[in-house]
């Protein structure tokens, strides 16, 4: 069985071990203009927070240093040397759709639990799609430019409806299966592929490979996460297989499409236009220069990474981290955590103390839990595990006890990542 590697000295070890009171107040950073949802929840709950919408801010140490609770959106990195300057960091909020700015596998060793908000953004970035469909058959960007500029093309060329058109979908999960709806009632076929077979929804036919999508499809729009399955994924071998004059969307992961391709078989007209919101490198703030060989091609829509900026979706996401961090603080629920096993547990009950233990999967770690709470004349009344082949997290519901003492037992065990008491 693989375990993780020692997280160093048993001196070292102590700073990870904390002992909260549900009613404690814990200081929580929010970085990138998070929406204000989430502060207000977190002070309503009598929580200190920062709100800062500077990514650069969280490098600071100052920021770090006493943080119990950091959220932050996909710009800050949290990396190994991050966790190291937070001794007392518990959890990480991703109040966005991936994690890749985080460094999971650091925050497992430290017990440091991660959340993220995978499904809040998902009507927005559907309707964004939608949108660039319609734009690019009407060449509508276009025809605004040439307005700015003075010039009055009236001219149908070139000028579709999309009923009619064969959309292909690569990727049918939350947001697919969203644009696949919208699609089908403007009068589209949809067709669509998924490496996990997904149930159609409407009039959708799902394909037995990309290969069929990418030839079959007037437009093909891409919505898969990042994996290494998936990095170029849409390279020029990809479009060469497209109709020419097709269309070509990707609002998932800059990661997934090879811009440079893209490009090429938009001069040569292989391509009739494309929409990307996402990017292999994108600018970290308003001051650096976006640069592309996108950049001034015909009937190609570029947007910076807003697929999920609208209002409604912010305010989602704000409120399904801020739940998802809030139970985990009072409750040691850890349910929809990206890097630790998923335990969903009911509230404690009245005169009842929780006891919250992160360790290495090994054999007896439990027996030796047991052993030190019996010395201790402790009762458990209820407890709940989950492992994975790495982590095991156990929460035990006990009678009024001295919680320092629990702590300190509990700590010497040598498999302990992290220990916290509610009460």
């Amino acid at each position: 069985m693989t375990c993780l590697s020692d997280t160093g000295s048993k001196d070292s070890k102590i700073r990870f071990h904390r002992s909260t009171n549900r009613q404690q107040w814990m200081k929580i950073a929010l970085f990138e203009n998070i929406h204000a949802l989430a502060s207000e929840e977190f002070r309503q709950r009598g929580h200190d927070v920062l709100s800062t919408s500077n990514s650069r801010d969280a490098t600071s140490k100052s920021a770090w240093r006493d943080t119990e609770i950091l959220g932050i959106r996909s710009r800050t990195h949290v990396s190994r040397e991050s966790m190291e300057s937070a001794p007392n960091l518990l959890a990480i909020g991703c109040f966005c759709i991936g994690t890749n700015q985080v460094d999971l596998k650091a925050a497992r060793e430290r017990g440091i639990v991660v959340f993220n908000a995978p499904y809040s953004n998902t009507r927005s970035v559907a309707e964004l799609t939608i949108a660039e469909i319609i734009a690019l058959h009407r060449r509508l960007f276009e025809k605004s430019d040439a307005l700015h500029r003075g010039v009055w093309d009236k001219s149908a060329a070139h000028a579709h409806e999309v009923r009619g058109r064969t959309l292909g979908i690569i990727g049918y999960g939350h947001i697919g299966s969203q644009v696949s709806i919208l699609a089908e009632a403007l009068g589209m076929r949809l067709i669509f592929y998924d490496i996990v077979p997904k149930l159609p929804l409407g009039n959708a036919i799902p394909m037995g490979s990309l290969i069929e999508v990418l030839s079959w499809s007037d437009i093909v729009t891409v919505h898969v996460p990042e994996t290494p399955a998936t990095r170029g994924l849409i390279g020029r071998d990809q479009i060469t297989l497209m109709k020419p004059g097709a269309l070509l969307i990707n609002n998932a992961r800059g990661s997934v499409v090879d811009v440079e391709a893209v490009a090429e078989a938009i001069r040569s007209g292989h391509l009739g236009g494309a929409a990307l919101d996402v990017f292999p490198h994108e600018p970290s703030s308003t001051e650096e220069m976006f640069e592309s060989a996108l950049r001034g091609l015909p009937n190609v829509i570029l947007s910076p990474h807003i697929g999920g900026s609208t209002e409604e979706a912010q305010a989602n996401i704000a409120r399904d981290v801020t739940t998802k961090l809030l139970r985990y603080l009072e409750h040691g629920a850890t349910t929809s955590a990206v890097n630790m096993p998923d335990v969903d547990l009911p509230h404690m009950r009245p005169q009842q103390h929780r006891i919250l233990h992160f360790h290495r999967n090994v054999p007896g770690v439990l027996s030796k839990m047991h052993r030190i709470l019996a010395d201790l004349g402790i009762n458990i009344n209820a407890e709940y595990l989950q492992s994975d082949m790495e982590i095991s997290y156990v929460i035990l519901d006990v009678d009024p006890v001295d919680h320092p003492a629990i702590i300190e037992g509990l700590k010497s065990i040598p498999e302990t990542i992290r220990v916290r008491t509610l009460w």
